[in-house]
């Protein structure tokens, strides 16, 4: 009885977004920019609120023993709040991406056609651990004319509530129709396998979070999805690098957040660079708590440099063993990096696109057909040469707030946020015209 309670009470939250997205379809630029920055000042007004919400959702991930990875991207205070407020006025400030033509002409009947962007109507999106996901993907679909339904994870569910009422509410205030923003607030996993069967409510599905979740919903949805994919991502040295570039790259990569998805997971020397960049590298990775998962060549140059074997991460002591095939193919979202030494760029190339998961890789090196070559030949999302794969994200791309990172190639790819959030129509004036 439950599941058939469960079922209804999702099938009236779509529906009543359904509503608002045909209204919210014809809403001016002005109403919802206006509406984006009510949102972000409702965020500002109730930022205590929100943060003590939060406080009982870490409370709880602590007591369940929730990694300290999770437990950052859990975390909210006034000043993430602020920033979150801050994402929403971006986003207003941005170009309006509805009404956008793409292609204009006059047919050889004299009908005039244009092509013109709108919104995609219903956007579900479904995502775990970050509640700022909540006022981000609320923001960029009411940017874009869109309703959502939003299903955030249970280590998160008191703030993603309290966050989506302040939000709603905000917008209804400011003259959107009601179902503009709507939230599954219930922790029942069998929602998101509700939400996702929709065809017909649901225009597309959003699913944002670990691989397993994204599998599940590829794999199971009944409505279109947006693969937002994992960030198995690398960082190659290439034997001409720079390397003071090559340290500050590699460190920023890796220790500037873990448990992101843009975060280094991997990384690839040069066999003719790696004494002069592991042996420092290593030391310093090692000394930030990262435990080392190195191929034979570079666990001996750990070993050399005084990484220990026997030592744990994050006690003091400097740490790096053994990697397997496992580790090449992992996304860690923690202090861990798996570390190969290659022979060239070919041998880069390869591993990369073997196991990573195409969504921001980077080569450091001077040797301009190497990066070229690595650019060009590296199937991802975002390509980096002599840079930090910790850019790809949508307010760094000068996107505003993002929705999530595509590593699919149809509809959309890498960081998308609002103009990714719209189709087109095809628009056609006549003047009587009948085909023979």
């Amino acid at each position: 009885m439950r599941n058939v309670e469960l079922r209804d009470e999702i099938i009236a939250l779509a529906k009543e977004a359904k509503g608002a997205s045909v209204r919210l379809a014809v809403t001016t630029a002005e109403e919802r920019d206006g509406a984006l920055r009510a949102m972000a000042r409702a965020l500002r007004e109730h930022a205590a609120e929100i943060v003590a919400a939060n406080g009982e959702d870490m409370a709880a991930a602590r007591e369940a023993g929730t990694s300290e990875a999770l437990l950052d991207r859990l975390m909210l205070d006034e000043g993430r709040v602020g920033a979150m407020a801050d994402a929403l006025e971006d986003v207003a400030a941005l170009p309006d991406p509805l009404g956008q033509v793409s292609m204009e002409s006059t047919l050889y009947n004299g009908i005039e056609l244009t092509r013109v962007s709108v919104p995609l109507g219903v956007v579900a999106m479904v995502y775990e651990a970050r509640p700022n996901v909540t006022a981000d993907a609320a923001g960029v679909c009411v940017k874009s004319g869109n309703a959502c339904v939003l299903r955030g994870g249970s280590l998160a569910a008191r703030s993603n509530e309290v966050i989506a009422d302040i939000l709603a509410a905000a917008a209804v205030g400011a003259g959107l129709p009601e179902g503009t923003i709507c939230a599954i607030t219930t922790t029942d996993r069998a929602a998101t396998d509700v939400l996702m069967s929709l065809h017909g409510l649901v225009d597309v599905l959003i699913p944002r979070g670990g691989a397993g979740l994204i599998k599940h919903c590829v794999e199971h949805a009944k409505v279109p999805v947006i693969e937002t994919g994992t960030g198995n991502c690398h960082v190659y040295v290439h034997a001409s690098a720079n390397r003071g570039w090559a340290h500050d790259i590699v460190m920023n990569a890796k220790c500037r957040r873990l448990g992101v998805c843009n975060a280094a997971e991997t990384l690839l020397v040069d066999r003719a660079a790696a004494g002069d960049v592991l042996p420092g590298l290593l030391a310093d990775l090692a000394a930030s708590g990262i435990l080392i998962h190195a191929d034979e060549e570079a666990l001996a140059v750990a070993r050399a440099a005084g990484v220990s074997e026997a030592a744990a991460p994050g006690e003091g002591g400097l740490a790096a063993e053994p990697a397997g095939e496992y580790d090449w193919a992992t996304e860690y979202l923690g202090p861990e990096i798996a570390v190969r030494v290659v022979d060239g760029v070919d041998e880069a190339i390869a591993h990369v696109n073997r196991y990573g998961t195409k969504h921001s890789e980077s080569i450091v090196a001077d040797d301009e057909a190497a990066i070229e070559a690595f650019l060009a030949q590296v199937d991802a999302a975002a390509v980096y040469a002599n840079a930090s794969t910790a850019f790809t994200d949508g307010g760094q791309f000068g996107l505003g707030a993002e929705i999530g990172i595509s590593t699919q190639k149809i509809h959309t790819r890498g960081p998308f946020a609002a103009d990714a959030l719209t189709s087109y129509k095809y628009v056609l004036r006549g003047a009587g015209q009948v085909r023979a």
